[in-house]
């Protein structure tokens, strides 16, 4: 039995520009989770920590960030855990790569002539681990964008391997999708895993968890152990990885387990059941976590009364959630009952918006449901200025 604890897309040193003050905050929740997932790892005396990249966000960084990762590869290094580390597309192996410009393997504490420590390089395409009995197959370019495939020549024949049982794989790309991985920097495909006859092929880029399996080899994104942007929900989490052999038969088994903090919440809330802004502000303050992203969708239709601005609904809130987003989708009532007279300035108006939106909305298009909305809004406007109500903007 070999187990794994496999990670990627860790990102320290982010920036974050988007959060303004929170940044620092976010950086931190993101080494808190990279710290869970060692934590994890000794209390499940796991054989192998995989980072399979980016675990730094850029190969700018100061050495107390890289002290730090360093500090926490060393609590694995004292219980005999051993870490396989490969440079993804943004700490790539360049000239200027981080893993150049400091020697993480000694900062570790790992001796030139142990395996504790090991950061895969393009002089290195393969790691032999003789203590779990197993070897890390990883190609490595010193470039951010590889000039092929990092699969296209690994090919592993476990009936030939005699010094080895468990053959696990590495790499930071992205698995081929039609018009849509085009210009990624490394991209492999599905049949490309499929011909390597890897046991497992740790996968990082891509930062929601997820899995599957081409011919007889296992795949997994173990996806941000954090949310590298607020608005990632299928980040979060580690893959512990168990490989074993039953009766001459292999098998995978991935667990998903959870070490970032950041959870999510997607709300719908009915207009028509909104009695003011206060009201709205009320209900949502009552899901109120520091550590939840929460997006708000208005929907269904919305009184012509309702006077309600995201823009301060989202500020109020600021404070009691890690990002709030309120997006109102609501659409404004068309006019109800019997219509002033056509002779008049509010019923000519009704009739002529009116008309103008029942012929946008028969049209399908986008920009055509756009435009109706808009009249809606128009119309809504408009009865509240004749009926003589203050109107804002």
């Amino acid at each position: 039995m070999l187990r794994l604890l496999h990670t990627a897309d860790v990102h320290l040193g982010a920036r974050h520009a988007d959060l303004g003050e929170a940044a620092t905050t976010q950086r931190e929740r993101q080494f808190a989770a990279f710290k869970a997932a060692i934590d994890l790892a000794i209390a499940e005396k796991v054989d192998v920590f995989l980072i399979a990249g980016d675990l730094f966000d850029s190969n700018t960084q100061p050495k107390r960030s890289v002290d730090r990762v360093a500090a926490e590869l060393s609590r694995l290094a004292a219980t005999k855990i051993r870490t396989v580390i490969i440079p993804g597309t943004h700490d790539c192996y360049e000239h200027a790569s981080i893993y150049r410009a400091y020697d993480l393997k000694a900062l570790a504490g790992s001796g030139p002539d142990d395996d504790l420590v090991t950061i895969v390089t393009p002089d290195q395409p393969e790691v032999h681990l003789p203590a779990v009995d197993a070897t890390i197959h990883a190609v490595i370019f010193p470039s951010k964008r590889a000039p092929y495939s990092p699969l296209r020549d690994l090919r592993v024949d476990p009936a030939q391997e005699s010094d080895t049982t468990w053959h696990i794989g590495m790499v930071h790309g992205a698995i081929a999708i039609p018009d849509r991985t085009d210009r990624d920097e490394v991209v492999i495909t599905k049949e490309e895993i499929a011909e390597t006859g890897l046991d497992y092929l740790a996968l990082g880029h891509w930062h929601s968890s997820q899995k599957g399996k081409a011919g007889a080899t296992t795949y997994a994104y173990s996806g941000a152990p954090e949310p590298v942007a607020v608005d990632q929900d299928g980040a979060g989490n580690v893959l512990l990885v168990t490989v074993e052999e039953a009766a001459g038969k292999r098998s995978v088994k991935v667990e998903e387990r959870r070490v970032g903090k950041t959870t999510f919440e997607r709300v719908q809330v009915d207009a028509a059941r909104v009695k003011d802004q206060p009201d709205l502000v009320a209900k949502l303050q009552a899901k109120a976590d520091p550590d939840l992203v929460l997006e708000v969708r208005l929907t269904g239709v919305r009184p012509d009364e309702l006077d309600l601005n995201t823009d301060e609904i989202e500020g109020q809130l600021r404070d009691s959630f890690l990002k709030v987003r309120v997006r109102d989708q609501a659409l404004p009532a068309l006019s109800e009952g019997a219509l002033p007279s056509a002779d008049t300035i509010a019923g000519a108006f009704i009739r002529d918006v009116e008309a103008m939106i029942a012929e946008l909305e028969a049209d399908p298009s986008d920009a055509s449901t756009i435009e109706a909305a808009e009249l809606r809004d128009v119309l809504r406007l408009g009865r509240l200025l004749l009926a003589g109500h203050e109107v804002t903007l």
